[in-house]
């Protein structure tokens, strides 16, 4: 595909991600003097609202489908909390606060502000997506529609990933599905640069053979050789989608379509929307820096999680960055286990994983692993609201518009 192909793709009409300055103008008009003409106020902002928003009602079903997946999720939180509980019945409740107490604060705050590089980097990152079609964004540009796209996904848990994309796409004037390719094949990125960093540590012969627990040395090798082959497959599969989408979307919706005819329509326009999110990788120096941006931001958090254990002094926690990247990887599989606001399955893997690979007692442990979650996932909360808040934006209705905004994507018959 041609650059000027991939442009005019990009840059179609937009009205499919809703309002723009129409939205802010109607928020700010709800705050203001009544001028109204005989009509309530309130009711005429929430009229504004509905006529405003291309996405008039929202899923009943999407919304049953959250809340038994959020009944599911916290069903088996509570099941692994009450087997490590059984497991820890000598947990000393003094010793925990007593630790957590204990803590150097400058390392904490070291941490926090080198995950707040992290979402910069991320910002720079999207702007290389961005350069075919929008070069004159600047990263700080993408910095808020980033901290506050994290906020949502703190607070709502997975009914806020699609805020990131969906507020891009309305600050660079550009359609809601050219941004969730780009969310799409960022995430091809992160699990890429993370199997860089953990194949580096697995086979250097300083790194992970010297945990405190060799044996657990095979198993982490054998999860690296998954990692490569994963990563392997999926470049794989990048290649042969961006050569040939369209016609591995329309065999997707065949193949899977005598399931569900909903399932496969919606497997293949999730292929479409990878193939225009490959299109955004322009030559090899985009690729290039895609990389060592990407693999510089997972190693920059990696520092992050090492001021944080050492924030205790404690020899226990005093693990090298090549072995943090086993905590790292525990909070990534545990996140698949989220509950909004609270987390859940984040903490309890990486305690999991600090008492028994690492030996670190119990209070410990527990203690480490939701400071972890505090700096690594939460510590973008305050900022985000404060920067939502500045910009009259509501995460909730964010949150219902960029679903409903990808349901209509998913609706809509390919090009």
């Amino acid at each position: 595909m041609s650059s000027g192909e991939v442009s005019r793709l990009w840059e179609e009409p937009t009205e499919e991600i809703g309002p723009t300055s129409d939205s802010v103008g109607i928020l700010a008009d709800c705050g203001g003097e009544d001028v109204n003409f005989g009509e309530p106020s309130a009711s005429r902002c929430e009229r504004s609202r509905r006529e405003a928003s291309p996405f008039r009602e929202a899923s009943p079903f999407m919304d049953k489908k959250r809340i038994v997946a959020s009944v599911v999720v916290f069903c088996i939180l509570a099941a692994l909390f009450y087997l490590q509980y059984r497991h820890w019945q000598s947990f000393d409740w003094g010793t925990f606060w007593a630790q957590t107490h204990s803590i150097k604060k400058v390392h904490v705050l070291h941490g926090i502000a080198l995950i707040y590089i992290g979402y910069v980097l991320r910002a720079w990152r999207w702007k290389i997506f961005l350069k075919p079609v929008r070069p004159k964004v600047k990263t700080i540009e993408l910095v808020s529609p980033t901290l506050i796209g994290f906020t949502g996904l703190a607070l709502l848990g997975r009914a806020g990933e699609f805020i990131r994309p969906y507020l891009i796409a309305r600050r660079t004037d550009l359609p809601f599905s050219s941004q969730l390719a780009v969310w799409a094949v960022e995430r091809i990125f992160d699990l890429g640069a993370f199997t860089v960093l953990m194949v580096l540590a697995i086979f250097l012969p300083s790194a992970l053979p010297a945990i405190p627990h060799p044996e657990y040395y095979v198993r982490f090798r054998e999860g690296g050789f998954f990692l490569i082959g994963l990563v392997v497959v999926m470049t794989v599969g990048a290649i042969v989608i961006g050569r040939s989408g369209e016609p591995v979307a329309q065999w997707v919706d065949a193949r899977f379509g005598h399931l569900s005819a909903s399932f496969g329509h919606k497997l293949a326009q999730k292929v479409r929307e990878f193939g225009q999110g490959l299109d955004t990788i322009h030559g090899p120096v985009s690729m290039f820096w895609l990389t060592v941006v990407s693999v510089g931001m997972w190693y920059i958090i990696a520092l992050a999680y090492q001021e944080v254990t050492h924030s205790y002094g404690v020899a226990g926690l005093e693990i090298p960055v090549s072995q943090l990247l086993i905590l790292m990887g525990a909070s990534m599989l545990g996140s698949m286990l989220q509950l909004p606001a609270v987390g859940g399955g984040s903490q309890m893997a990486t305690i999991a994983a600090l008492s028994s690979v690492f030996d670190v007692p119990p209070e410990l442990a527990a203690s480490c692993g939701i400071l972890l979650w505090l700096v690594t996932f939460a510590a973008v909360v305050p900022l985000g609201l404060a920067l939502a808040h500045h910009e009259r934006l509501s995460l909730r209705k964010l949150s219902e518009e960029s679903h409903r905004a990808e349901e209509a994507e998913i609706g809509r018959p390919p090009a």
